[in-house]
């Protein structure tokens, strides 16, 4: 579980180079700094109340008790240590036990679901590219933390606990996960539908880039957008995988729905750039591989191979066809988190109650044993659970997301000044620049002299 937790940490890195890939070279280390502050602020919220409101005891029926593990009072403990009794069975040395979520010590527990808080707000990032401030986004990203991702990681991560003695719910968890039983094995609703209906919300507030759409804003590097894919791909197997808390089948079964389906995203993604285009792309490849991720994170303890592989191509070809939505609607998505997170995320929520098989993990045992999706004759119990999920999610996300949008706007304002856009993010907000390009002003051998 450190191990997972390491990956999906990785994943945020992984993301700053996908993002910061697709802009150009005057505002590269802007979107990669977008991200990595969300590592540093997420972080700090996280460790003193984050953690308790997404899984403290439930309160009001909607958050977890902030104050139950404020600072992580209680979880930062040693070893847990078995009852010494001497010759005569006198105890000599109590026990001590340590805090535990299921069976891994509650303090892994934390770390793991730190990582999801983290990328969760940074993906938010892709939407705005170009023309937020970057302290707008600092104090939008802590607003938004607070306010919208730590209530909902509680109303979909959060289980209810039940004494094994007695039976009784020792622990209240959220509505989602256990009043809807909508599942959600990952991520779906919480990470992917949350960031994007946060983009979406926060594009409609900040207006469209100078120039868009009848300028063309082209990817700087394609070198970096395929190096970000590739860290995410490896990185997703601690965030989907690693959801089954342990090494166990469930791992295994999620390790390879995750790698199928997203195999499938991709040659979907590709097949749509033929077909459409003319021309597969190494940025339509790459897309495609993040597509078949999304779609297949909530569903990847719910599916059996073929349902995998089916998840994955229509998330592939949905997302490709979905990011033109943004041209015909004109709001100004500038990285495509809303034609690819969003729906990639309803796309995998929905098609659990399709293919929901009986023999997948999901449904052998736990909160959702015996159920089954439509195309294996279960009606369309769980699907309307999936639909109610993914619908209270994106609404709530969305209208607290505008709500958060317009404060910063009307406080600290949003938008970079029109002359600190066309000098590019990375010289207005940071001073810095990507690339030293002064070697080309003088001759060709001084140039390679100097490289």
């Amino acid at each position: 579980m450190l191990a997972s937790s390491a990956l999906v940490l990785l994943m945020t890195p992984g993301l700053a180079f996908f993002y910061g890939g697709m802009v150009r070279s005057k505002n590269v280390l802007n979107m990669i700094m977008m991200s990595v502050s969300a590592m540093g602020l997420v972080g700090v919220l996280w460790s003193l109340y984050g953690y308790s409101t997404a899984f403290g005891d439930n309160k009001f029926g909607v958050i977890g008790d902030p104050a139950q593990f404020f600072g992580l009072k209680g979880l930062i403990t040693g070893s847990s240590v078995a009852e010494v009794k001497d010759s005569t069975g006198t105890v000599t040395s109590a026990a001590v036990n340590i805090p535990l979520a299921g069976t891994i010590p509650m303090s892994v527990f934390v770390a793991f679901q730190l990582m999801f808080a983290i990328i969760t707000v940074a993906l938010i990032s892709g939407a705005v590219a170009d023309r937020l401030k970057f302290g707008a986004w600092l104090l939008f990203a802590g607003i938004w933390a607070t306010v919208v991702y730590f209530p909902v990681a509680h109303w979909v991560f959060d289980f209810d606990v039940t004494d094994p003695n007695t039976k009784e719910i020792i622990h209240h968890g959220g509505w989602i996960a256990n009043q809807l039983k909508a599942i959600d094995f990952a991520g779906g609703t919480a990470v992917h539908i949350n960031a994007g209906a946060a983009g979406l919300a926060l594009v409609l507030v900040l207006g469209k880039r100078k120039g868009w759409p009848t300028t063309a804003f082209r990817p700087h590097n394609l070198t970096f957008v395929m190096l970000g894919a590739g860290l995410l791909w490896f990185g997703w197997y601690g965030f989907n995988a690693g959801s089954a808390l342990g090494a166990n089948g469930t791992a295994g079964s999620t390790f390879i729905t995750t790698t199928f389906a997203t195999c499938a995203g991709m040659l979907g993604w590709l097949l749509v750039e033929k077909l459409r285009d003319g021309k597969p792309t190494s940025l339509g490849a790459a897309s495609g591989v993040v597509a078949g991720l999304v779609a297949i994170t909530p569903s990847c303890s719910s599916v059996n191979v073929l349902g995998a592989l089916a998840v994955g191509v229509v998330a592939g070809v949905l997302c490709a066809l979905a990011v033109g939505l943004k041209f015909k609607f004109g709001f100004d998505d500038s990285l495509d988190v809303v034609g690819v997170h969003l729906v990639g995320g309803i796309v995998g929520t929905l098609m659990v109650g399709l293919f929901l098989a009986p023999e997948s993990p999901a449904a052998v045992s736990g909160l959702y044993a015996n159920t089954k999706g439509l195309f294996y004759g279960g009606g369309i119990d769980q699907l309307w659970r999936q639909a109610v999920g993914a619908g209270a999610v994106l609404a709530f996300s969305f209208v607290a997301s505008l709500i958060i949008a317009y404060i910063v706007k009307f406080t600290i304002g949003l938008r970079v000044s029109d002359e600190a856009e066309a000098v590019g993010l990375d010289e207005s907000e940071h001073a810095e620049t990507a690339y030293d390009f002064a070697a080309l002003g003088s001759t060709a051998r001084s140039a390679v002299k100097e490289a």
